[in-house]
Parts: structure tokens; C-alpha cells; sequence
């Protein structure tokens, strides 16, 4: 495996003081490599998006490290953030609110160029931007002059993903990017992401509560919950074999037609529910190793 782009090394998170602190991230531990996709899965809540925007540099750490390329962000100059910037892209959840209503997909597309890569000038930028739309599969004619209300929320979220390529995004952080659109298109999403990772080496931070999608996108998995990871490790072998509770819980609350509503002993018991979350919320520094790339926590 590559070195990784970006790491997380005991990273923690709270907010508020005295005893109204939350711990919304604590001793977290991950890192994100070339062409690869680590799947962040939780509840609402759970704080996911305290570390996606400790990942985008919206937030700073109050202990532990974010480590760029091997550099420690807080010893880096401007310069380097800069470079960080660029370099670490979002994919927004709702692709309605997340493009400027006043802006063609062709100035969308222009500004983020012109400032990520400055030597692209006049005919280049205008071949760059088709280019990015053809990529996105979109058609630069039918689009490039539009604004966002005139596409549908599929063609925007494309957009967003070709702004992300247009900075030259070596990390992606895409906040659950498919759960506001139709399911008719959301595999089409899916399927793009995966080719940028493919073919262009990006690293893919993927937050979703969608465990069938987790499992479709990612080669990792993180599960989360009360701040703290869980479980981790191989996707297909944490879903496969859970070992801790809450994951477990997890992948109860799927779907699954093959169950019969009229059988008590499918149900969920919700005074079960109510006692793995309560053992879920306690702070579990011990890590016991399940198997190969695979992890859980408990408690000391």
C-alpha cells in the first residue's frame, strides 16, 4: 500500500467548557491513502462530520496530529496550507445549496481553475472546463452556459465532483453526496467516484449511515459512535463479522425482505437497544485485534 495523503494520529475534538463539554471526536485514528476509499459510518450524532472538517482543516485539533504527506500541519507555513487547500476537496450533501445560484457551471468551473492551476490560460481553461465536463459525463454544450437551477440534482452533484478535479483534489471528503438525490442516480455517482479513485489516484473519505453503500464504495470502514471509533478495518470483513455491539446494531437496523413482520423473534428489542448504547457511550481505550485489518474497541 502507498503512503498514505493524509493521516489522523490520536486526534480528539470537544466543544463547550465546564461540564458542558462534548467529546465530539476523540482519539481518532485513521489515514487516507492513493486510490482508496475509507467509508466513516455512524448515526446522526455520532461525529462524523467533526472529523470530516478536522480532515478539511475547519477545525482544529485540540490534541493529537493531522499529517499531511508525512508533515505535521500545525509546523507548516502558509505556503503548505495553501498547498492543503487545494489539495483536500468536499463533496457537499445537498448539491441544491451547495452551488452559487448567480454563477454558470462554466464560472463554477473557471474560478477554481484559474486559481489552482494559474498557467492555464484563454483556450486552455476553455478546453480544461469541457474536458472536466466530459469526465463528470456531462455535455459541455448543454450545460456549460446554465445555471445550477436549470440541472437536475444529479447533474449538480456532478458539478461539484468536476469543481473538486478542477483544484486538482488529491483527498476527497464526500459528505454523504448521494442520500438527497433519486435512487435512479445515485449508482451513477457511486460508479464516478470510484473511477476517479481508479484512474487519477485520489484518496476518498466517504460519511454515510448507508451501510450497503459503505460496503459498495469503500475498501475500509470506520464505525462510529459517541465520538469514538469502534470498529474499523476491511470493510467486507467488519460487516461480514461484527464484533463490536453497536456495529452490530448497525447492521440489524437494515432492511432485509427476507424477514416476516409477523415474527416476534426478528424484532428489535428496544430495552437491548437502550443497553448497547448506554455500554457504547462509555470510553473504550482497549484495542483487541479481530484478524487481519480488522479492529474493534472495549473497554479497559
Amino acid at each position: 500500500m502507498q503512503e498514505p495523503i493524509i493521516a489522523l494520529d490520536h486526534v480528539s475534538k470537544s466543544f463547550g467548557r465546564g461540564d458542558k463539554v462534548v467529546r465530539a471526536a476523540h482519539d481518532i485514528t485513521f489515514a487516507l491513502h492513493p486510490s482508496r476509499t475509507v467509508a466513516l459510518v455512524g448515526e446522526s450524532g455520532s461525529g462524523k462530520t467533526t472529523c470530516a472538517r478536522l480532515v478539511m482543516r475547519e477545525h482544529q485539533p485540540d490534541s493529537g496530529r493531522i499529517l499531511f504527506r508525512g508533515r505535521d500541519l500545525s509546523d507548516t507555513g502558509a505556503v503548505g496550507l495553501k498547498e492543503y487547500r487545494r489539495a483536500v476537496q468536499m463533496i457537499f450533501q445537498d448539491p441544491f445549496a451547495s452551488l452559487n445560484p448567480a454563477h454558470t457551471v462554466d464560472f463554477i468551473l473557471r474560478r477554481p481553475l484559474t486559481l489552482g492551476q494559474p498557467h492555464l490560460k484563454g483556450r486552455a481553461v476553455d478546453e480544461t472546463i469541457a474536458d472536466l465536463l466530459r469526465r463528470v459525463e456531462l455535455d459541455p454544450g448543454a450545460v456549460v452556459h446554465k445555471h445550477p437551477h436549470e440541472l437536475s440534482g444529479g447533474q449538480r452533484q456532478r458539478i461539484n465532483i468536476a469543481r473538486t478535479l478542477a483544484m486538482g483534489a488529491q483527498v476527497i471528503v464526500a459528505d454523504e453526496p448521494t442520500s438527497m438525490l433519486d435512487v435512479s442516480v445515485r449508482l451513477g455517482v457511486l460508479n464516478l467516484l470510484n473511477e476517479m479513485k481508479r484512474d487519477l489516484g485520489v484518496a476518498l473519505l466517504y460519511i454515510t449511515h448507508d451501510l450497503a453503500t459503505a460496503r459498495y464504495i469503500a475498501e475500509d470502514i470506520l464505525v462510529m459512535y459517541a465520538g469514538q471509533i469502534v470498529e474499523w478495518g476491511d470493510v467486507h470483513q467488519v460487516l461480514t463479522n461484527p464484533q463490536h455491539a453497536y456495529t452490530r446494531l448497525l447492521l440489524s437496523a437494515v432492511p432485509d425482505p427476507g424477514i416476516r413482520f409477523d415474527d416476534p423473534g426478528a424484532r428489535l428489542d428496544p430495552r437491548a437497544v437502550d443497553v448497547i448504547r448506554r455500554e457504547a457511550r462509555l470510553l473504550q481505550d482497549r484495542v483487541v485485534e479481530i484478524g487481519p485489518n480488522h479492529f474493534t474497541r472495549q473497554a479497559a
